[in-house]
């Protein structure tokens, strides 16, 4: 959607990219390498960017100390510690569509959630379906998405990289049987109540041992 929206796949990545990680300077290598997209391709929409504003350019020179050309550094190392700047770039906080940017990007990956869920079901008989960790704001956590039931993990797995790719963001998955479920669940399994216990989306729950 977002894509027809912004004429291009990788305009698109580089948004989501700078938006979600707003105090991150990148390279043009380093978000080529990130969101796989060939270095020509990603240059030339972080040209469109910069002309738009949403993004700005600076160099180690804007960061390093005394580098802003004082008595402490004469002309020659000037001239030499200029050969060596590298050129990253950052989103720009004053950019005055920021909000309506950051919102427009999140409305659409609850879309891209909800095909995901979706697609979910259409390969697997779910008993148990929670999305938590980066679906909900929790960077770090043990797990992104908690599915109980029968699936061919084979394409789920095709399923889970196809959406990695689209949400430019790598998904961390755990699939448990039913019977797996139930004992974690009796123990007091660690992992399982990590997840059980903070926050998440439960999308499907036909599993009654979670009625408590």
């Amino acid at each position: 959607m977002l894509e027809q929206l912004f004429g291009s796949t990788t305009r698109v990545k580089l948004l989501q990219r700078f938006l979600n990680n707003p105090d991150q300077p990148y390279y043009l290598r380093e978000l080529a390498r990130a969101i796989r997209v060939q270095l020509n391709s990603v240059r030339r929409e972080v040209a469109n960017l910069e002309r738009i504003g949403i993004i700005c350019p600076m160099t180690s020179a804007d960061v390093l100390p005394g580098s802003g050309g004082d008595a402490r550094h004469p002309p020659a190392a000037r001239a030499g510690r200029r050969r060596t700047l590298k050129k990253f770039y950052l989103a720009n906080p004053s950019f005055l569509l920021n909000p309506e940017l950051k919102a427009l990007l999140v409305k659409a990956q609850l879309l891209l959630e909800q095909k995901l869920v979706e697609r979910i079901r259409s390969i697997a008989n779910v008993r148990y379906l929670a999305l938590t960790g980066m679906f909900v704001g929790l960077e770090g956590f043990c797990t992104d998405l908690l599915l109980v039931g029968t699936v061919n993990r084979k394409r789920l797995a095709r399923l889970m990289l196809q959406f990695e790719h689209e949400l430019d963001h790598s998904i961390n998955y755990t699939v448990m049987t039913v019977a797996e479920f139930h004992y974690r669940y009796n123990i007091t399994d660690k992992f399982l109540y990590t997840v059980l216990e903070n926050k998440k989306i439960v999308v499907i729950d036909r599993l009654r041992s979670l009625q408590r």
